[in-house]
């Protein structure tokens, strides 16, 4: 085992960085876009290429492309790559001649899936004036709900797959609280719309449905990480004692 590495050491990099990009973008674009509140605005605010006035909210974001490429697509994209190698290097169940992953494995990965291709909509296609006059603004709006509803249950399926990636049960139960803090600022979120009295700003119930997947992306990055060095270091007294 001496000289190998972690099979998660590459989904772990990916979620950190995917992350960290979120974080990057949307912080750069905040700064480039005047009287920008992270309380009243909203995320996608950000990515709206021009000027524009939508429910009483100047809208002036001088780096949109920064957020729409860094802090959705990429983002999305990355965390596609990495749902994708961690489920692939995951022990298989065998099943006769064949092997296939757990069912929460799957699972796991059609949610992140779903999460990603959301997130890269929500890029692809922005929420200003223009998109809703053309008919296109739905897919915006299709694609933070896919974004936002995928990732945060894809959390929860996660927490189910603490033993086979070798985590311990604090990580697992903090992925499942995650996710379940994610739905339910979602769902406060949608009460606000509907005409109820305001619970907090809207901008607040955004982020905090989407700030449980960035902090979930960074957090289990560095885990696997910290898990891939102990990993490492006992490989070699492994090797040893055959």
């Amino acid at each position: 085992m001496n000289g190998e590495s972690h099979p998660s050491r590459p989904a772990a990099w990916l979620w950190l960085l995917a992350g960290l990009c979120y974080l990057s973008a949307e912080t750069i674009s905040a700064a480039a876009f005047p009287g920008y509140s992270y309380a009243s605005n909203y995320v996608s605010d950000l990515g709206v290429p021009y000027a524009d006035v939508i429910d009483g909210r100047m809208l002036r974001s001088g780096l949109a492309w920064v957020m729409n490429w860094c802090g959705f697509i990429l983002d999305g994209a990355l965390f596609a790559a990495a749902s994708v190698v961690a489920v692939w290097l995951m022990p298989r169940t065998k099943v006769g001649a064949t092997s296939s992953v757990k069912p929460w494995a799957a699972i796991f990965l059609a949610l992140a899936l779903i999460h990603s291709a959301g997130t890269v909509l929500v890029g692809l296609v922005h929420s200003g004036s223009r998109e809703l006059v053309s008919g296109i603004g739905q897919y915006h709006v299709l694609g933070a709900a896919l974004a936002i509803l995928g990732g945060n249950f894809a959390l929860i399926a996660a927490a189910m797959l603490a033993r086979r990636l070798g985590l311990a049960l604090a990580w697992q139960r903090a992925s499942a609280a995650l996710g379940l803090f994610g739905l339910g600022s979602l769902a406060l979120l949608e009460f606000n719309r509907i005409g109820g009295a305001a619970v907090l700003p809207d901008g607040v119930l955004e982020r905090a449905s989407i700030y449980p997947i960035t902090a979930w992306e960074i957090v289990t990055g560095l885990t696997l990480l910290v898990a891939g060095s102990k990993f490492e270091t006992a490989a070699p007294a492994e090797t040893g004692a055959t």
